[in-house]
């Protein structure tokens, strides 16, 4: 029997990616930005009419306080793991499929789409299995590596500047009611790195713990071991606009599933 991921090297005329060359972006060291400032919060209860209950609820305070960080360099995936990456995974390893496929197969021309309904234990999985198929060290981003990859360095509130555009992501305000493919919004919706759906499609699990603000790289919310919820950032195609901005946070159990969340690698040098 051949592997499923490998019957259609094309979906719609494109090449599949393949799980043994991810499509990886190079980000430099640099200082940049993180979290929400009180001058943006500012600026988003003038614009937006969802901030005004986020500022009562104080909601905003799992994003604050805003911090200047040295994030060394690194590399992230140019786009979320697709299903026909993951399909791979599932075929080889024989890993347990996400709810929804038949078999070892996706949905139906659903290819060149983020996987979704995978878990933080489904996606580490996925990590330790590509890092053996090509031996490099392969894993999820830290929440500061994905928001360094997401707004640059200059603290803008969305990948491509500070003002939503419902043209340049997949959410709610979108009205697609669905996962869309890979650079569906590309170049226009891409990070200031050149990455795409970071913003919309489906939320990316993160390896790092749900913990206040400042980041710190060593005070244990990198221990992959350590119980808590998991961050994942970026906002789904079932959730609105304020969620898909490059500072949104959102933490779950590492066993939760959604057909709105998924993934994308990342790689030390």
């Amino acid at each position: 029997m051949s592997s499923p991921a490998k019957t259609n090297s094309k979906a719609g005329g494109v090449a599949l990616p393949r799980a043994a060359n991810p499509a990886l972006i190079d980000v430099p060291a640099s200082d940049f930005f993180m979290g929400t400032s009180d001058e943006q919060i500012d600026m988003l209860l003038v614009r937006e009419d969802w901030a005004v209950e986020w500022y009562d609820r104080n909601l905003f305070h799992i994003e604050q306080p805003q911090h200047l960080r040295h994030q060394p360099a690194f590399s992230i995936g140019a786009h979320p793991i697709t299903n026909a990456e993951y399909a791979e995974f599932v075929w080889e390893a024989s890993y347990r499929p996400p709810r929804g496929w038949s078999g070892f197969r996706c949905p139906p021309d659903m290819e060149l789409a983020p996987v979704a309904g995978v878990s933080w234990v489904d996606a580490n999985a996925y990590c330790r299995w590509v890092a053996g198929k090509t031996g490099r060290a392969f894993r999820l981003p830290t929440e500061a590596e994905w928001e360094r990859a997401a707004r640059g360095t200059d603290g803008r509130l969305y990948p491509w500047g500070q003002d939503f555009d419902p043209w340049r992501c997949n959410t709610l305000e979108s009205s697609k009611r669905g996962v869309t493919p890979i650079h569906t919004y590309s170049p226009s919706g891409d990070s200031p790195v050149g990455a795409c759906d970071m913003a919309g499609n489906v939320w990316e699990w993160t390896s790092s713990l749900q913990h206040d603000y400042p980041y710190q790289v060593d005070d244990g919310r990198e221990d992959p071991a350590a119980p808590g919820l998991r961050v994942a950032r970026g906002g789904a195609w079932y959730y609105s606009r304020k969620l898909a901005r490059c500072a949104a946070r959102e933490g779950w159990q590492p066993t939760y599933v959604s057909t709105s969340l998924g993934f994308r690698l990342a790689l030390s040098p």
